[in-house]
C-alpha cells in the first residue's frame, strides 16, 4: 500500500539510523580474541622449545596469527563500538556513511530529486533461527519502483542483493531498519521529501 501523506516542513538536522550490534558481532569478537591468544600460545611455544625447525615454523606460523587475527579482533571491536550511523537522512538527500575504518569522504549521497519511491520489504522465515528482517530501500529509478509495487514478494529479495545488476543501483540504498523504528525512519524521510512509500512487508 502506497502512502500520500504531505508535509509541511524540513528538519534542518540530519536524522541518524544507528545499527545495534548483534550477537552475530560479539560472537566474531569472541572468536577473533581466542585466534590471537592461540597465536600468542604458538610464539610462546616456540620460545620454549627453543632452537630447532619446528619452532621457527611455529614461531613463523603464530607471528602471521597474531597479525592476521589481531587485525581481525581490531576490525570486530570496531564493529562493536563504533557509533557511526548506517543511514543519515538530511535536507539534501539520502547518505550511506562508509564502514568503519573507511573514511568519511567514502560516504554514498543520493539526493533527493533522485529518489523516485520508498520501498519497506521482508527478508527472512518467521519462527527460523535468523527469524525476520524489515529493510527500508531508496529506490532511484522509476524502474526500479515499479518493480517494487508488481513484484511477487519473493522476488522482491533481489531489491536487497548488490549481486544482481539489474537491482543493483536500490541494493546500494538498502538499509536494514529495526520493525519498531521502521515508521518513524519513513516519517522523517517524507519530512525532507514527498515520495510514496511502497509497503511490501506483508503482502
Amino acid at each position: 500500500m502506497e502512502s500520500a501523506d504531505r508535509t509541511t516542513d524540513t528538519p534542518a538536522e540530519p536524522f541518524l539510523v544507528r545499527e545495534r550490534p548483534g550477537w552475530r558481532a560479539v560472537w566474531q569478537f569472541v572468536a577473533m580474541l581466542v585466534l590471537v591468544v592461540a597465536s600468542v600460545g604458538f610464539v610462546g611455544g616456540a620460545v620454549a622449545r627453543g632452537q630447532g625447525l619446528g619452532s621457527a615454523l611455529f614461531g613463523v606460523l603464530g607471528a602471521v596469527g597474531i597479525v592476521l587475527f589481531g587485525a581481525g579482533l581490531l576490525l570486530s571491536l570496531g564493529t562493536l563500538l563504533n557509533r557511526r550511523p548506517v543511514l543519515e537522512l538530511t535536507a539534501g538527500g539520502v547518505r550511506r556513511p562508509a564502514r568503519w575504518p573507511l573514511p568519511r569522504r567514502a560516504d554514498r549521497v543520493l539526493p533527493w530529486a533522485e529518489v523516485t519511491a520508498i520501498a519497506a520489504l521482508r527478508r527472512g522465515v518467521h519462527g527460523t533461527r535468523r527469524g525476520e528482517q524489515d529493510y527500508l530501500v531508496f529506490l532511484p529509478t522509476g524502474e526500479l519502483a515499479e518493480l517494487a509495487r508488481t513484484a511477487e514478494r519473493p522476488q522482491l529479495v533481489a531489491l536487497t542483493l548488490t549481486d544482481l545488476p539489474h537491482t543493483a543501483p536500490a541494493a546500494r540504498w538498502c538499509v536494514p531498519v529495526d520493525r519498531e523504528a521502521l515508521p518513524r525512519v519513513v516519517r522523517e524521510a517524507r519530512r525532507r521529501r514527498e515520495v510514496p512509500v511502497i509497503d511490501r512487508r506483508n503482502r
